[in-house]
């Protein structure tokens, strides 16, 4: 794989999630937070990657978004997504979408990080023909 590349960003252009400091803030987060602080300085990151690489599957960031998914999908059926849709009041649905917003680009830019772009460009390609079969 090859090296992280940085962008330099004003921290007020940042839109925060309700709920990501907590998140952030977690001892989980501790030695990610030391790997982009050591790279934000120019510091040496192999100590922070070798912290990283000692964790197991159930204490990395990548356990936690991905059992997320599985948690949220565990039982997903789309005729109750449809009822939903019908009975929705219109400021809820719009609570809804607002929330799905970036969750389409938000899931390929993990899974391009994962495997690479390649591969999830024919994964996302795939999930697309099957939604639309049915």
């Amino acid at each position: 794989m090859s090296e992280p590349k940085y962008k330099v960003v004003e921290l007020s252009t940042l839109k925060v999630e309700e709920g990501a400091h907590e998140l952030f803030d977690s001892p989980e987060m501790e030695p990610y937070c030391r790997y982009l602080m050591a790279g934000m300085t120019g510091q040496d990151v192999t100590a922070e990657l070798d912290a990283i690489r000692q964790l197991p599957l159930e204490k990395r960031y990548l356990w936690r978004v991905v059992s997320a998914l599985k948690m949220g999908f565990a039982d997903f059926d789309t005729v109750n997504v449809a009822v939903d849709r019908q009975t929705l009041r219109s400021a809820d649905f719009a609570k809804v979408m607002d929330l799905l917003k970036l969750r389409p680009a938000q899931f390929c830019m993990l899974v391009a990080a994962l495997v690479g772009p390649e591969h999830m460009e024919r994964t996302m390609l795939q999930a697309i023909g099957m939604a639309k079969q049915g």
